[in-house]
């Protein structure tokens, strides 16, 4: 029976146990994007806590290109001191790291960036064109140049000593944009068809590969579906499985939603089955179903709660590690806790501030976790009754200056 506690061994990287923490924004950054002894910090925290692996949050690979506000970005050798002490936190406490790399694309709040682009120049909801600007169409050059500072990344990723990284194709950021028919309404060579959408993934895994070699773990995160009418399918999600594990991906990570549907934070979770809450996971039935297509490892996260629940769906199959996310952000030593046998002590709920705009958005699934972030890194224990309003507070009046001289800058520009 396949167990939390068992080892797996990925191109020759042995993982400890089969718990990993999913990708979550840490927001810790200064406003060029270079990580810091908070990062450091944090994860010597949660390697200490017995985690067999960590996926950092949300990496750019362009510093033109951000998300939010303390976004680290790598895209040269400028922070690689700092790197390479985050990187051995994990080799020290036997935790595999890997950073997710990521492109925003039109995912990004007006006047952070000088300008957003996407697959298409296609503009988000009016509940949420307030807050996302439309973007502009991608050329061919650019997109090409796209691909080339993922592989780079990758490469400065493994000389600073972290054993991979997770390429992020889903929530609606620029993998995931490509990947959709809603957002991906192109008409050459990286659209229509999904082979066609799927092209720019696969050109992504291969370039990193180029630069990383054989010894480097690669994963993706994708989206079991967008949950939107027209997006991306379970259909389409089942091909791209298929052919990023033909290619020689190390990892999958099945997730799902986007800001438009917010199911990756439990948004959709009174649309399941009784049979599904039973079994905790809410991506866990698309595990099974894409299990039989793919020949790589596969983790599920989102809604793993108990130890009975988690064991469950590794002895089952399904997976074979098991993500877990928020609440690491208030039980940081969780992972020994689960390996010891005891369960999940907070049950995460969807963090909202009675914004209707907001909560819509599931803003505050970063902002509230980062919050808590700080505090951890910093040794302090994390707050599970932390007000949403006054993080919300205290992140507007620290960001409010960046954002506004984006909007200056851009206008300039323009």
């Amino acid at each position: 029976m396949t167990q939390l506690q068992d080892t797996f061994e990925i191109r020759g990287h042995q993982f400890k146990n089969r718990i990993i923490k999913g990708s979550m924004s840490e927001a810790l950054a200064n406003d060029a994007g270079q990580p810091n002894g908070d990062h450091i910090g944090l994860y010597e925290v949660w390697a200490k806590g017995g985690l067999g692996c960590a996926i950092a949050g949300n990496v750019m690979v362009d510093a033109r290109a951000k998300n939010e506000p303390g976004v680290v970005v790598l895209e040269n050798e400028r922070d690689f001191i700092t790197l390479k002490q985050w990187a051995e936190v994990g080799k020290r406490h036997g935790m595999i790291q890997l950073l997710q790399l990521s492109h925003p694309g039109r995912q990004c709040p007006r006047g952070l960036n000088q300008e957003t682009v996407a697959p298409s120049a296609v503009p988000f909801s009016s509940a949420l064109s307030t807050t996302f600007g439309t973007p502009r169409a991608l050329t061919e050059t650019e997109i090409v140049d796209i691909i080339r500072r993922f592989g780079q990344s990758a490469r400065l990723a493994k000389q600073a000593g972290f054993e991979g990284i997770q390429l992020h194709g889903a929530h609606g950021y620029l993998i995931s944009q490509f990947l959709s028919p809603l957002t991906n309404i192109r008409e050459d060579q990286w659209g229509g068809s999904i082979e066609n959408r799927m092209r720019f993934l696969l050109e992504i895994y291969h370039e990193v590969r180029k630069q990383t070699g054989d010894d480097f773990i690669i994963a993706v995160k994708i989206n079991s579906a967008d949950f939107q009418r027209g997006g991306f399918s379970e259909n389409d999600a089942i091909e791209v499985a298929k052919a990023i594990s033909a290619a020689g991906i190390d990892l999958i990570e099945i997730s799902g939603g986007t800001y438009e549907a917010p199911a990756m934070a439990g948004a959709k979770a009174k649309q399941r089955k009784a049979s599904t809450i039973a079994r905790e996971a809410y991506f866990l039935e698309f595990a099974e179903t894409i299990r039989g297509h793919v020949s790589c490892p596969l983790m599920v996260t989102g809604g793993f709660r108990t130890v009975q629940g988690m064991n469950a769906a590794l002895n089952s199959g399904a997976c074979d590690f098991v993500g877990i996310a928020r609440p690491f952000a208030v039980e940081p030593d969780l992972a020994n806790r689960l390996l010891a046998g005891q369960d999940v002590r907070y049950a995460v709920e969807q963090i909202k501030t009675g914004i209707a705009m907001l909560d819509k958005m599931a803003i505050m699934e970063i902002i509230w976790y980062a919050a808590q972030f700080k505090t951890i890194a910093r040794g302090q224990q994390p707050n599970p009754n932390l007000s949403p309003l006054k993080v919300l507070f205290n992140y507007t009046r620290r960001n409010v200056k960046t954002v506004i001289t984006g909007q200056l800058n851009s206008r300039k520009s323009g």
